[in-house]
């Protein structure tokens, strides 16, 4: 007791200056607290209500003679007391309960202003049953609205239990039996307290010589009763806690009690006037016999200290409300006593440097973790103040979550004490609140002590990276720049930062091999990434080896050729070769011998198109820097025999001049192999069965265009059928023999070809300026025989070359001349026959005209018998019964349908002078347009006039 320390963490409320107001007359017998107010009960019956400046409410009498217990409810506003009225028969007690509803007041009388709370229920505790004894305690306890649970002790080791509804007096009563001693002073019940833990009920008795404990039941008489202790205390010196323990105090301490018995005590000496509890606190008025004074101190239990301490008068009741504790006295005057707020009493602590104390205060008071942080903070720079370094740490370390890293790291870089700073940065990344620049510093402690050990250990600690303790990357890049690449790498590998394990091996430590294999262990999509970002420098150390990675990756190997069925759409979801072109920017030869491992492999590839554009381009430019990979090897070799023989200059030069050679041969041949392969694949890519080719068309013909390649250049004009182009490239080459060659294999019309290139040919030959008869003669006789231009055309057009006599041509104008001669020949008559036939219609015109028609058939011309009146002829000679034309009389139904017929056609070609389409297509087509026109005016079709058209004119 002696050790414990005392401090003022109460202050006395009220300026000091508080008392019970004159109102309440009588002497104080009991005392009540809850909901706002101060409850009082005097001797002469009433009950005094005091608001939260101890002043008077209102009062009213509750009882005629004596109030002698009350208990304001906290549930509902109701006040229960037990007091003393007018005894109606000697056989009744004057001792009764009342339950007044505080919220329903009324009038005490009708002249009266006075008001009073409702009397809701009485009851008389004393009966035939419930034989009348001394009450020494009193407690209700509130269940589910509206019942109470009443609990009255008695100066015999009684208690009275009265349970229900009182105001509809729906009740229960039960006896509960502590101690039947002779002695009462032995037995009285002293002290009560309710323990209510789930749905068990307990009620603790307390007795001046035991500690019992009864578990209530529904039933009352299944009740059972349990000595926790033979000794027990005096009225005044019982209370609860809030963890619902009976507390007791004795001269020699204050105990503890719990169901299961005595629990710990506390040995504060003195005689123990009243108890209580007060959030967590223990309130003791404990009487100095050696100086006949009373001292009221505030217990501290967890931190072991008293609170407050202060000399009083005689108390006569204690109460807790508004936060504060008010202490009546016996001559009506009053404490009242409130806590101080966190602050205050942490400065008060700080001010007297006991950090260790506001530690412990602010965690047993369930401070908010900031507040219990900002004093951690303070007691660390307490400590640091004192160069207590490492004590110090010791407690920016529990700050951690809450203080700024950087706060602790700049006085512990500033002090050099990398031993402490390199612990509050690896309990930084244990609680997983490192950043990325703690990270750095950390790797950067650990390197700078040269403590591999502990690097070890952060860094390959099992549940490290799982639980990303620490940014990965920054450790990876802090260890590479100090070159601790072993444990970079094995960050980085353990994380899956694959970019990270790859760029230490090729770029800082060059282990290609190792590089390769790493990539091989990885998922396709993680290897494809990889190869994309790191490829550059794996194809310029290990193509080869680089070049078969990509095809398992491109391709269909391994696990993926057993898929079966799925393959066509397991391909697209394989990487695709022109995602890592980018790779071969400056290897182009082995890009070449990938993609063409590649298409060897794989024939239905989604980017097939894209793969047979860049082979095209590689196999068709000159202007690129490439060698194929044998003459690469070669002319590695006969590099070093040139260096090897540089010691006798003359020797040097004729090796020069030899590998020069050589060097030119070897390019040439390439070129060669390469348009070869590009002509091979112009033609497979392009299959006879579809109408598209497998590249891009466009691209193959400026990609040929650019490097001279005729060869191929010819097969795409001829695949896309522009013969014209075609016979061009052989115009501008001068290629006589192939351009004719060329004209008779597209000049076919019966083959699909065009004639009209026999005319663009002799058109070459005629503006050619050199001497081509040969040439020319073998044009003409295609002309002739396809009649594609006329006499007069071929003279225009071959007049043009000056080198060109007219012998070149004679045969071939005899021989039109003669067809000519017989065609006019031909026409000549038949233009003499339709005039004789046009003669003969004209006549018989006019005869019609002008002459009677004499009919003389004597038949019918339908039924063939002998024709009779009424009978019908027709200008054309014949002659029909009436009966045997039926309705129609204005038509011979004999020559009918062939007007009929000439009239369709009639219309159907004055119908086809409007289609002008049709017509000029006609004559396009036709090898003799001429012929077409003369037909339609032959026809008179286009020889009419409308007289619409000729009104307007």
């Amino acid at each position: 007791m002696y050790q414990w320390r005392k401090f003022e963490f109460f202050e006395e409320k009220l300026a000091g200056k508080c008392a019970i107001p004159e109102e309440v007359e009588g002497k104080i017998e009991c005392c009540s607290s809850g909901r706002g107010k101060v409850v009082i009960g005097c001797d002469d019956g009433t009950v005094s209500f005091l608001d939260r400046g101890l002043n008077y409410s209102y009062g009213f009498q509750a009882h005629s003679s004596s109030a002698l217990f009350l208990q304001q409810l906290k549930q509902r506003n109701y006040l229960v007391t037990i007091g003393e009225d007018e005894q109606i028969t000697p056989q009744q007690s004057a001792i009764c309960l009342k339950v007044f509803d505080l919220d329903r007041m009324q009038s005490e009388g009708s002249s009266s202003s006075t008001t009073s709370p409702d009397c809701i229920g009485i009851l008389r505790i004393f009966t035939n049953q419930f034989p009348e004894a001394k009450i020494t305690s009193f407690l209700v306890l509130e269940e589910a609205p509206p019942i109470l649970l009443i609990a009255i002790g008695l100066d015999n080791g009684s208690i009275y239990c009265i349970k229900g509804d009182i105001a509809r007096e729906r009740i229960t009563r039960f006896k509960l039996q502590v101690e039947n001693l002779s002695d009462k002073s032995q037995s009285s019940v002293t002290g009560l307290g309710f323990r209510v833990d789930g749905q068990a009920l307990q009620l603790f008795a307390v007795t001046p010589s035991s500690v019992s404990l009864f578990i209530l039941q529904n039933q009352p008489s299944n009740t059972r009763r349990q000595t926790l202790d033979q000794i027990g205390s005096n009225v005044n010196s019982v209370a609860m806690s809030d963890r619902l323990e009976l507390i007791i105090g004795r001269p020699e301490a204050v105990y503890f009690y719990e169901v299961d018995g005595r629990g710990p005590c506390w040995a504060f000496e003195g005689e123990k006037k009243f108890l209580g509890w007060f959030r967590g606190y223990l309130l003791c008025v404990i009487a100095d016999q050696r100086n006949s004074s009373n001292t009221f101190n505030i217990y501290d239990l967890k931190n072991r200290l008293i609170a407050h301490s202060l000399v009083v008068k005689e108390v006569s009741h204690m109460l807790c409300e508004w936060g504060n504790i008010i202490l009546i006295m016996a001559d009506k005057s009053a404490l009242c006593i409130g806590e101080k707020d966190m602050e205050s009493k942490l400065d008060m602590l700080f001010k007297k440097n006991l950090y260790t104390v506001a530690i412990n205060l602010v965690q047993s008071q369930q401070a908010d973790a900031a507040a219990t942080a900002e004093v951690l903070r303070k007691y660390g720079d307490h400590l640091y103040s004192k160069q207590d370094y490492d004590e110090a740490m010791a407690q920016y370390i529990h700050t951690i979550g809450h203080l700024e890293p950087s706060y602790v790291i700049q006085k512990f870089l500033d002090a050099q004490r990398i031993y402490n700073l390199t612990n509050y940065l690896e309990k930084l990344h244990e609680k997983g609140l490192a950043s990325k620049d703690h990270t750095t510093l950390l790797l950067n402690c650990y390197t700078k002590l040269k403590d591999v050990d502990k690097l070890n250990v952060f860094i390959k600690s099992e549940d490290g990276i799982g639980e990303h303790k620490f940014d990965v990357e920054t450790a990876i890049r802090v260890c590479r720049a100090t070159n601790y690449h072993e444990h970079a790498m094995y960050v980085a590998k353990k994380a899956g930062k694959h970019e990270w394990y790859l760029k230490i091996l090729l770029e800082d430590l060059g282990r290609y091999e190792e590089a390769l294999q790493y990539i091989s262990s990885l998922e396709p999509s993680q290897a494809g990434a990889t190869v994309e970002e790191y490829g550059k420098i794996l194809i310029e150390h290990k193509p080869v080896e680089t070049i078969e990675i990509l095809m398992r990756l491109c391709t269909e190997d391994g696990e993926s050729s057993k898929r079966g069925a799925a393959n066509g759409a397991y391909l697209t979801m394989l990487p695709s070769p022109v995602d890592f072109l980018n790779i071969f920017i400056h290897h182009l030869p082995w890009l070449m011998d990938f993609l063409e491992k590649y298409t060897n492999k794989v024939k239905d590839s989604p980017a097939q198109v894209e793969i047979h554009n860049t082979l095209l381009e590689l196999y068709l430019s000159n202007d690129l820097s490439f060698t194929s990979l044998s003459q690469a090897s070669n002319g590695e070799d006969l590099n070093l025999r040139a260096r090897s023989g540089a010691a006798a200059t003359s020797r040097s030069q004729s090796n020069g001049k030899l590998f020069a050679d050589t060097k030119d041969s070897n390019k040439d041949k390439d070129r060669l192999e390469k348009q070869e392969k590009g002509v091979q694949l112009l033609k497979s890519a392009w299959p006879s069965d579809q109408e598209h080719p497998l590249y891009d068309v466009d691209l193959a013909i400026i990609l040929c265009e650019m490097n001279a390649f005729k060869e191929g250049l010819l097969y795409l004009y001829e695949k896309l059928k522009l013969y014209k182009e075609v016979i061009a490239c052989y115009m501008q080459a001068h290629d006589h023999e192939g351009l004719i060659a060329c004209c008779k294999r597209l000049g076919d019309s019966g083959k699909g070809g065009d004639p009209t290139l026999w005319a663009d040919l002799l058109k070459y030959f005629g503006e050619l300026g050199e001497d081509c008869s040969k040439e020319v003669k073998e044009v003409l006789t295609y002309i002739e025989r396809d009649d594609i231009l006329p006499p007069i055309i071929v003279l225009q057009t071959l007049s043009r070359n000056p080198c060109l006599t007219l012998s070149v041509i004679k045969d071939y104008i005899a021989r039109k001349l003669e067809q000519e001669s017989k065609l006019i020949e031909e026409d000549r008559r038949a233009i003499e026959k339709y005039q004789e036939t046009t003669s003969a219609m004209r006549n018989e015109i006019q005869d019609l005209r002008t002459n009677a028609r004499i009919f003389q058939l004597s038949k019918c011309t339908a039924c063939t018998f002998t024709l009779d009146l009424p009978a019908v002829h027709f200008m054309c000679i014949h002659s029909f019964h009436q009966r045997c034309l039926g309705d129609n009389e204005k038509e011979c139904p004999v020559c009918a349908p062939e007007y009929k017929s000439v009239l369709e056609t009639k219309r159907s070609l004055e119908q086809n002078s409007k289609d002008q389409d049709r017509f000029f297509q006609q004559v396009k087509s036709s090898k003799d347009g001429f012929s077409v026109i003369a037909e339609y005016f032959g026809k008179g079709v286009i020889s009419k006039t409308t007289n619409g058209t000729t009104g307007a004119s």
